[in-house]
């Protein structure tokens, strides 16, 4: 073998192991940087509790009965008689409009009742007059029925100035303007010299809840939610003018009619409140929780433990994340998510020492933070894991179990 090709051969086997011993040193200077799994992944313990679920929804309170109180005739506010807030009795005025032409119209009818009335005694007479000359065989007895008709034209004559007697004074009886119910005035919509016009639409001028003792609040739950809740379920509620303080009821009435927004579908749920001490006001928003099922004693862990997957190398983005990519790790065969990168079904991720082992669990209830275990091969006492450190997140691989929040 010639000299130099020994040579070269002997300087590439230099080379070989200079960079071998530099590529194990590098191997072993990133095994240094990783950090402890605890330090990476956030870790929760399995206990044992009691699981509240609950339906939420937003609402409106409002009087269970409030009247609108309006016109039949129009006119011009001439004097007010209730401002907000005043308490009144049925029948008792509200407000007056200007009767001076409602007075007008009702004298000329009364006129023409008079004119009507003159006739019609005149048309008596003139038929009395025929049939005692009828009877002498004065007259023909053409003029007998001439005079009875008469007699009956101006009789309904009377009649129709009677009628429009009778309108024009329920005309003028109603330029006053008076409560139907007992309750209290939450809103007036006019002032003195207002013109008010009743067309076809009447004119709203007040409104009067007739008890502020008893409230309802009208919800809008989602259809997902609806078949959870039934009639005379408690209900709890909060109002942000009573911070920290929680208000109680019943579910009243679920309606039928459906509400369809942007094509989401909804149901009204009337939510029957006592407010003996007046604390509720009208148009407040009701924030309401329903407790649709409770479970004692049973295993629960965090709703995002059931969301977290451990990160496949070459995923992260840099840092000291759990399997990033700048630490040099990768995650262990243990971390990484079955070939495909799909879930069959919920599962956590169980800590032994410095490994992660994916357990598949079977749910039951959730409250939107918790949730219950009923099935699996898990147990009070183990340790899982719940979120990356380095994100914060449940996890960076690809989303697993779904828990809608309730």
């Amino acid at each position: 073998m010639p000299k130099k090709l020994i040579s070269l051969l002997i300087r590439l086997l230099v080379v070989a192991a200079i960079a071998g011993a530099a590529w194990y040193g590098w191997l072993q200077w990133q095994k240094s940087k990783v950090k402890p799994l605890e330090e990476r992944v956030q870790i929760e313990e399995v206990a044992r509790g009691t699981l509240v679920q609950a339906v939420t929804a937003n609402g409106t309170i409002n009087p269970v009965v409030i009247v609108n109180v309006g016109t039949q005739v129009s006119g011009t506010v001439k004097k007010l008689h209730a401002d907000f807030n005043h308490q009144v009795d049925a029948g008792q005025m509200l407000l007056e409009l200007d009767p001076t032409l409602f007075r007008a119209a009702m004298e000329q009818s009364r006129g023409d009742l008079g004119v009507a009335e003159a006739a019609f005694r005149l048309a008596l007479a003139n038929e009395k007059r025929i049939r005692e000359l009828l009877a002498q065989e004065y007259v023909t007895r053409q003029e007998l029925d001439q005079a009875i008709q008469a007699r009956e034209a101006a009789a309904a004559q009377k009649r129709i100035a009677q009628g429009r007697l009778a309108r024009d004074e329920a005309n003028l009886a109603f330029s006053v303007i008076r409560s139907p119910v007992s309750g209290i005035v939450v809103s007036r919509q006019v002032d003195v010299g207002q013109t008010v016009a009743a067309s076809f639409q009447t004119p709203t001028l007040f409104q009067i809840a007739q008890d502020l003792t008893r409230m309802q609040i009208n919800t809008n739950v989602a259809e997902a939610d609806i078949g959870k809740i039934k009639v005379d379920m408690p209900v709890n509620f909060t109002v942000d003018a009573f911070p920290g303080r929680s208000f109680e009821g019943s579910i009243r009435q679920i309606r039928l009619n459906p509400i369809i927004e942007q094509n989401v579908v909804t149901y009204n749920a009337v939510v029957g409140v006592n407010n003996a001490d007046l604390a509720l006001m009208p148009g407040m928003t009701a924030y309401v929780s329903v407790v649709v099922d409770t479970r004692n004693d049973v295993l629960l862990v965090p709703s995002a433990a059931l969301r977290f997957r451990p990160k496949e190398a070459g995923s992260g983005s840099g840092g000291n994340g759990a399997g990033s990519a700048g630490s040099g790790s990768g995650a262990t065969s243990s971390e990484r998510p079955a070939k495909g990168g799909k879930d069959k079904g919920p599962r956590v991720y169980v800590v032994q020492g410095e490994e992660m082992k994916p357990v598949s669990v079977k749910t039951g209830i959730s409250d939107g933070k918790m949730v219950e275990i009923v099935g699996g091969d898990l147990k009070a006492g183990d340790r899982i894991a719940v979120q990356n450190r380095a994100t914060g997140g449940p996890g960076g691989g690809a989303g697993g179990s779904r828990m809608r929040a309730f």
